[in-house]
């Protein structure tokens, strides 16, 4: 018998439309509408509509957004910050730190996002110095952390997943080696939240953050910071707005109070309409439960690498599913792009990075989906290989 995931797949796929003309295999870049994250959307405009303004009521929701991240990751939610997106939430950071003393260095794999290595690359002009470590095979080897990390380094920037070959990095070894030398560390889990439990108080992170339009169901606009409590109270982020004030409502012009905790990584006017988006996301992420999701998509990995192997496709990064988010890069023997412009026309929604045409189920997909985008893979690339 073909397995199963533990949760009715069924009645989670009803609650998708676009499962009924489309395969959405795109989830390491923007997730499906769900039913419910759609009437969340409409409970904000209608509030709009009828009310015109609602501040109570529309604060409250971003509360409860935070409230719903922070279940997520095991944190309190006064140790998580409301952010217009991950960048934000590096640049948040990377403005509050001293590098005036004897750490002045960021580590930095290669397999960071762009506008995360650039966040960082950017403080070079306030004493930021930057040491790079190299992706090796579509791989983040820890010895690479293990020569970077010294006695200079300030803070380690290391994805939880890397967002062109789904290679997982190994956060508790990290956090050893950055521990070992009195380093901070900085997670991106954008490639893995919504897809395995995250503990940050079993990991020790210092930091994590995540947007909400990939696994977690949401769309762009907002993303989340963790810091933590004793490493947020000694930090003053030089981007910083209202929101970040002890008492924003005060309307104190003159004068900088810091919130306590993670709050005063907030900053201007939140994103409302996000918020309500992502909150409703995140739930039903909860709902299923991150653990069974994790148990799901490692078994539509597992057929997605067989699969490609059968077919002569060439898998970019790792062929162990427990190495891996749920995304998995085959290699392009065209323009990317192209290849995922056909595949659309196929349908089936796939994300093309660099090289690789990239294939991300999550909890909803099938084995049935994942046989499809691969017999589409491979027509795709015989096309391009033929031009």
């Amino acid at each position: 018998m073909s397995p199963t995931p533990p949760y009715d797949i069924d009645a989670w796929r009803n609650k998708i439309p676009l499962l009924r003309t489309t395969i959405p295999m795109n989830n390491c870049s923007h997730a499906p509408l769900l039913d419910g994250v759609r009437e969340a959307a409409e409970r904000y405009t209608a509030s709009w509509n009828q009310d015109g303004m609602d501040w109570d009521a529309w604060v409250g929701e971003v509360e409860a957004a935070r409230r719903s991240f922070a279940g997520l990751i095991n944190a309190d939610p006064e140790d998580v910050a409301v952010c217009a997106s991950v960048s934000q939430a590096v640049a948040s950071i990377a403005g509050a730190l001293d590098y005036g003393g004897s750490r002045h260095t960021v580590v930095a794999s290669m397999a960071e996002f762009p506008s995360v290595g650039h966040v960082w690359l950017a403080h070079q002009k306030l004493g930021a110095q930057l040491r790079w470590v190299a992706v090796v095979d579509g791989e983040v080897p820890l010895d690479g952390y293990r020569s970077a990390v010294d006695d200079d380094t300030l803070i380690v920037s290391a994805c939880h997943g890397y967002y062109q070959t789904g290679f997982k990095q190994d956060l508790d070894a990290i956090v050893e080696i950055a521990r070992a030398k009195g380093a901070l560390l900085f997670v991106d889990a954008y490639q893995t939240m919504g897809t395995l439990p995250i503990d940050v108080t079993a990991l020790d992170v210092d930091f994590l953050a995540s947007g909400n339009l990939k696994y977690l169901m949401g769309a762009p606009g907002i993303a989340f910071l963790y810091v933590k409590r004793e490493i947020a109270d000694r930090l003053e982020p030089t981007l910083t707005g209202w929101f970040g004030r002890k008492n924003p409502f005060a309307f104190t012009v003159d004068a900088l109070d810091w919130a306590d905790g993670a709050r005063r990584f907030d900053m201007g006017t939140p994103p409302i309409a996000s918020a309500y988006v992502a909150r409703a996301g995140m739930d039903a992420i909860a709902e299923v439960g991150p653990a069974a999701i994790q148990e799901w998509t490692q078994v539509l990995s597992g057929r997605l690498i067989e699969g490609g192997r059968e077919r002569g496709l060439e898998l970019l990064g790792p062929d162990d599913p427990k190495r891996k988010t749920p995304s998995n890069a085959f290699r392009s023997p065209g323009d990317s792009h192209r290849a995922e412009a056909l595949m659309r026309e196929r349908g089936v929604l796939a994300s093309a990075r660099g090289p690789a045409l990239r294939l991300a189920p999550h909890f909803y997909s099938t084995l049935d989906d994942v046989d499809a985008a691969l017999d589409a893979l491979a027509e795709v690339f015989s096309v391009l290989a033929s031009e």
